[in-house]
């Protein structure tokens, strides 16, 4: 159970929660109806909490009481939901909450300014709320706008490129009473919903390949699906090669054929549209430019599969586009292209619903994305089974992310030889690539896959780049005499994430940062992850502050591959790589900071209070530490 949910270091609510949440009672019948406009289900346990939270800006115990009675649970079930999601709260938000995005790149694009300019004008600091409950200032991991950074939610609104000055202006045009919808458009509710989502953010194109970005014809790849059998669909996925382009690689038409042949009363397909990792951004594009192509990928799928129902799994500060979405799928069933008997074939029914998250970055991982969708809290689950053998409520289920399925859809039009023949061996087709950080044109670029890094670098002007984050922080970080590295499946794999950072950037400060970021998401269920992470955090402070012995690279060598070894879910798996990659590419940042011990005694860690921290970050006590876990 939480005891204190921490966003980046600012305490922000108390789970204990009941004498925290300090606002009107909620009228009798409304908690009740909100239940019951998700069919008192308690796998929309999720969807409850949202709506919740977003009408009385707080989970009260008595909520969750109600909550609990009309769903049929126990009221732990249901904090232990509301408790997990960092967009959810037992303590009361302000009716405005303002979300600063605290990616390393914003950082380095003038976040500490921006954020003096808010606590300045608002008289309130990170992770407070104003005393007449108008306001919350936050900071909160990536939200998908590193290449137009300094960024922010407010509420479900996105500003980007944010100046000290035009922070001010949006900072008291809001304590003016302003909507924040007219801090993008004064017209704003006359806009479509399209329209609304470009004038918040610049999707920043700036290459357009054959696949995905170039000209689409609409409907094409549906159209050749109905006509084939759902074995003719599989296997022209497989012949054309296509990978999960989230970053695992693993081989889309295999996982379609697993979850085909299950027999099973229902197969289930979902989209995993939870791009956390820090510096990704290319989904957000698609869901953007391509929806209707990503709707019918998923429905090719389903009729590959046999799956009569699909999610939609949107994450959180995507919350912008969900208006877009649910218009792209009312569309998609006016014109029989989702329902039954699409595009007039009997028996050819599939629907989507649209699920958004709540600020957890390891519902990325497809295991947790499921419990999340389930009503659950966002934990991995246990391998095997895997989700193409018992998935969402124990269904077989594909899980795919945007770009794989909008591929999937352009291949069922061109055909597998067409998709096949672009790339590498291994590595077929284009990939998106998000490029940020310090380079002149930061954006998207579709490419064939094989491009080395230093072909890419000239392409985003960085000519100047000291050092580039390959795949985001759970990838690689590589140095100059590594740019003639290829971006491909067999060299450097990388989900679509590209950091550039030059010789003026501070890479242990760098590395900090993703080290904190993966203690403040991890989902606590594991004590390597939860504890290990905290461990080497503290380890690279220790780096920092040129406390280290050159013992203490074998200790983070070490501890990385205990983590690694032991962890439940890719998270922790790969949560050490910003360590490790730094330490084999850029070995002189450790040693120069590194000196002998004075008398050959080394300094240790206090353990105790490492796991203290752990409790308060991952939001989770540990059962081996904690005798009383179960009181």
């Amino acid at each position: 159970m939480r005891e204190i949910t921490m966003q980046n270091g600012h305490e922000t609510g108390n789970g204990v929660a009941a004498p925290g949440c300090n606002v009107a009672p909620v009228p009798e019948g409304e908690i009740e109806a909100i239940c019951a406009a998700f069919g008192n289900d308690k796998h929309r346990m999720l969807d409850v909490l949202r709506e919740i939270q977003d009408r009385y800006r707080c989970i009260a115990p008595s909520t969750m009481d109600r909550v609990a009675a009309a769903t049929d649970l126990t009221r732990i079930e249901v904090e232990g939901v509301a408790s997990f999601y960092s967009f959810l709260s037992l303590t009361p938000k302000g009716r405005v909450t303002i979300r600063l995005c605290d990616d390393i790149v914003d950082r380095y694009t003038g976040l500490e300014a921006v954020t003096a300019v808010f606590e300045d004008v608002l008289g309130i600091k990170v992770g407070e709320t104003s005393s007449d409950g108008a306001f919350s200032l936050e900071v909160t991991p990536c939200i998908g706008m590193c290449d137009q950074a300094p960024a922010a939610m407010i509420n479900d609104i996105i500003l980007t490129r944010l100046t000290p000055e035009t922070a001010r202006s949006a900072a008291e045009a809001l304590k003016a009473g302003r909507p924040a919808e007219h801090l993008v458009s004064e017209r704003f509710a006359a806009l479509t919903p399209h329209e609304r989502a470009l004038h918040m953010v610049d999707n920043n194109i700036r290459h357009a390949g054959e696949v995905l970005l170039g000209p689409v014809p609409e409907e094409a790849g549906l159209n050749n699906a109905v006509s084939m059998t759902p074995t003719q669909i599989i296997t022209a996925v497989e012949e054309s090669g296509l990978r999960g382009c989230g970053g695992a690689g693993f081989t889309t038409g295999r996982k379609w054929r697993f979850a085909a042949s299950e027999r099973a009363e229902k197969h289930y397909v979902i989209c995993n549209a939870d791009e956390g990792e820090p510096g990704t951004f290319k989904d957000r594009v698609l869901l953007t430019e391509r929806p209707h192509l990503l709707i019918e990928g998923m429905t090719i799928a389903a009729r590959a599969v046999g799956a009569r129902h699909g999610i939609l799994y949107l994450r959180g500060e995507y919350v912008y586009l969900r208006e877009l979405l649910e218009q792209v799928l009312e569309d998609r069933r006016r014109r029989g292209l989702l329902g039954e008997g699409i595009l007039g074939v009997k028996g050819f029914d599939f629907d989507i619903r649209l699920q958004l998250g709540a600020g957890a970055y390891i519902c990325g991982e497809e295991g947790a994305l499921i419990s999340s969708c389930e009503g659950l809290p966002g934990e991995p689950k246990t391998r095997p089974p895997f989700p193409v053998n018992r998935g969402y409520l124990g269904y077989p289920t594909v899980v795919n992310n945007v770009e794989t399925f909008c591929h999937a859809a352009r291949i069922l039009d061109r055909g597998a030889k067409w998709f096949h023949d672009m790339g590498t061996e291994g590595s077929h087709g284009t990939k998106l690539f998000s490029i940020c950080g310090d380079c002149l044109n930061p954006g998207i670029y579709e490419l064939p896959y094989g491009y080395t890094v230093w072909e890419m670098l000239e392409m985003v002007g960085a000519e100047d780049a000291a050092a580039v984050q390959v795949g985001g922080p759970s990838g690689t970080m590589i140095a100059r005499d590594s740019f003639h590295r290829k971006l491909t499946f067999d060299d450097l794999a990388t989900g679509g994430a590209i950091i550039v950072f030059n010789g003026e950037r501070n890479i242990l400060e760098i590395v900090e940062y993703y080290m904190s970021f993966f203690v403040h998401e991890s989902c606590g269920y594991c004590t390597p992850c939860r504890v290990g992470n905290v461990f080497l955090q503290k380890a690279i402070q220790k780096f920092r502050k040129g406390l280290a012995n050159p013992e203490d690279i074998d200790y983070l060598k070490d501890l990385s591959g205990t983590i690694i070894e032991t962890s439940r879910c890719g998270l922790g798996m790969t949560s050490p790589n910003p360590i490790l990659t730094t330490l084999q590419n850029f070995p002189l940042v450790y040693s120069v900071v590194s000196k002998p011990s004075k008398d050959g005694i080394r300094d240790t860690f206090d353990i105790q209070s490492a796991i203290d921290g752990a409790r308060k970050i991952a939001k989770r006590r540990s059962y081996i530490f904690d005798k009383d876990f179960t009181q």
